[in-house]
């Protein structure tokens, strides 16, 4: 997915830094994701690491990082998705609010597409609440579903707002193919919590950090995931680009930013904590420099990359990512 933010660019080099600084094997330590998003670090970790846990309070990214260790067969899962792909669609909740043609008219989806993710959206609720399928089968087909349709979506990259026209991405028919799983199974844990609330119940070997550097808030700029997971059809979208309520992260606010990490890395019961964060961030390297450096062992990394492509207004062609790590007395 073209996710914000993602690390998958840097999933190699962030293994390379954790692998050569911790002071003993991956695969006898536990390793922690505390803002998971869509997994990408978690995921690269999985197969290297004792046990795993991801958090993220967006319900897509629960999904997500749920699916990824599905034990589902893959001959169901193929069969199941081959059924879906056949469904003729319907005029539901995405089609009327999101898509081409809705009474809502905004052009997140082509009429088609609007009407296919319903059908296939509708089809997977009735199979698990007739108990035709578990929960492990249906968290995988919402996920694979939530793929999908990030394929097609009439977007630039996010979902703070849709193209005029529809793009010619947004013009080809939704089809679920399956999605990458996990290559071995691990104990593991997937949560949907406050990251500052849930620090006060977790320990562990390593910890990883990647909270929001500014003010865009994943809540806004992802609404239509979380729509299309959720499938509640009762609440009412907001404004231009039929938004649903989210609550605020204080790693969002200039003003909190700052307090927010300092408690998370006083609280974390973590032998070390790696922190992801580039130089554009509320908060200054020399600043988690010094939060770190009074709690323990101190040490930085970082990395140049190309920008995240939706920022095309800025001159400058690439950011600056640091990975700190502290090993706390």
């Amino acid at each position: 997915m073209n996710y914000l933010g993602s690390k998958v660019r840097l999933s190699e080099f962030i293994f390379n830094v954790i692998s050569n600084s911790v002071d003993q094997k991956l695969s006898d330590c536990s390793f922690f994701d505390l803002f998971a998003g869509t997994g990408a670090v978690g995921n690269f970790f999985h197969n290297k690491v004792k046990s795993i846990g991801y958090n993220d309070r967006e319900y897509y990214s629960y999904t997500l990082n749920s699916a990824f260790y599905s034990e589902v067969l893959e001959g169901q899962y193929q069969s199941m998705l081959d059924e879906l792909n056949q469904l003729e669609g319907l005029e539901g909740f995405i089609f009327h609010e999101y898509s081409e043609s809705g009474t809502a008219g905004r052009l997140y989806f082509s009429a088609n597409n609007g009407k296919k993710i319903d059908a296939m959206r509708l089809h997977i609720e009735q199979l698990f609440q007739c108990s035709e399928i578990n929960e492990d089968f249906y968290i995988l087909l919402i996920a694979t579903l939530l793929v999908a349709a990030d394929k097609i979506a009439n977007i630039a990259s996010v979902y703070c707002a849709y193209l005029k026209k529809l793009k010619k991405t947004a013009t080809f028919t939704i089809e679920l193919n399956p999605i990458k799983r996990a290559v071995r199974l691990i104990e593991y844990k997937v949560h949907k919590d406050d990251s500052n609330m849930l620090i006060k119940n977790i320990k562990g070997d390593i910890l990883y950090l990647d909270p929001p550097y500014n003010a865009r808030e994943y809540g806004s700029y992802y609404h239509l995931l979380n729509t299309i997971s959720i499938y509640d059809t009762k609440f009412k979208p907001k404004g231009k680009t039929g938004i649903r309520s989210y609550e605020t992260s204080r790693f969002c606010l200039k003003k909190e930013a700052d307090k927010a990490l300092l408690e998370i890395l006083n609280i974390a019961d973590f032998k070390h904590i790696f922190l992801s964060y580039n130089n554009e961030g509320f908060i200054s390297s020399s600043r988690i420099k010094e939060m770190m450096t009074d709690l323990g062992y101190y040490k930085c990394s970082s990395i140049k990359y190309p920008r995240f492509k939706s920022d095309r207004n800025n001159l400058k062609s690439y950011t600056e990512e640091s990975l700190h790590h502290l090993i706390k007395y």
